[in-house]
């Protein structure tokens, strides 16, 4: 079975609190995909100089976040750690020309578990994680994931998490439904529009092309898993979710099949 790998925008950690459009997506994601045999995600939350994939066995539920809800503290996601998977990341990457690296028992961010416990609650799939490179472009994170796709064709679902758009400072604090921001609408609709243009140079060149891209972006890192999942795909995007929380907190989503 062949999955279209996937960006995903995972919002904020308490997304699962908050019943919605965002929430039913996630639930609904799942059971449209089907089952993989293993997931590889990358998220925005692991950040490091070399992509490094995790070899975990059984990776921790990292709670990488402060003040939020008590109850959030408390979630774990014990999914089983795909450590065949993870060598075979790590050789697809050396093949290709990238310093790919192993971490020993790195576990699971909420940037990879708030999606998954919504999308596959059972967390009984394998899942392994690679670390984006917050100082190399949007064409380096591009090559990454042409190096990754072959995955897709062996049952690996690619779930890379990050956020179409991510100024913590804009966010409308405390109203979870308040309207977006006109700048936030611009950017993602022009991200939208693009993607489904195929115009792969232009949505490279986003932060010199794009309206409004340093407002959305202050720095690139919750973007970057959109071109890893961008050179995993294939030659059909298709948007599966458009919505925004906080007012400037874009929740949309990807396939590249």
């Amino acid at each position: 079975m062949s999955f279209p790998s996937l960006f995903v925008s995972h919002g904020s950690p308490d997304l699962s609190l908050h019943s919605g459009k965002s929430l039913d997506f996630f639930k609904q994601l799942g059971l449209q995909l089907g089952r993989p045999e293993a997931i590889l995600a990358i998220s925005a939350h692991w950040l490091s100089a070399e992509p490094t994939v995790s070899g975990a066995a059984r990776p921790a539920t990292i709670h990488d976040f402060g003040g939020f809800p008590a109850e959030l503290y408390q979630i774990q996601y014990p999914a089983p750690g795909a450590v065949e998977l993870a060598t075979e990341v790590q050789s697809l990457l050396t093949n290709a020309g990238f310093a790919a690296q192993t971490h020993p028992d790195r576990g699971l961010d909420h940037g990879v578990w708030t999606p998954l416990m919504l999308m596959y609650p059972d967390a009984d799939i394998p899942v392994t994680q690679l670390s984006i490179q917050p100082r190399r472009d949007p064409a380096y994170h591009f090559r990454l994931g042409q190096a990754l796709a072959p995955l897709r064709d062996r049952n690996v679902l690619i779930l890379a998490s990050g956020s179409l758009t991510h100024n913590l400072g804009a966010l409308d604090r405390g109203n979870f439904a308040a309207d977006p921001a006109y700048w936030a609408v611009a950017f993602d609709e022009w991200i939208s529009q693009t993607i489904a243009q195929g115009n792969t140079e232009a949505l490279l060149n986003y932060r010199e092309l794009a309206p409004f891209a340093i407002e959305n972006h202050p720095t690139d890192e919750h973007l970057l898993p959109l071109f890893v999942a961008a050179g995993a795909g294939g030659n059909h995007p298709v948007q599966l979710h458009a919505d925004f929380t906080y007012g400037s907190l874009s929740m949309a989503s990807y396939a590249f099949a």
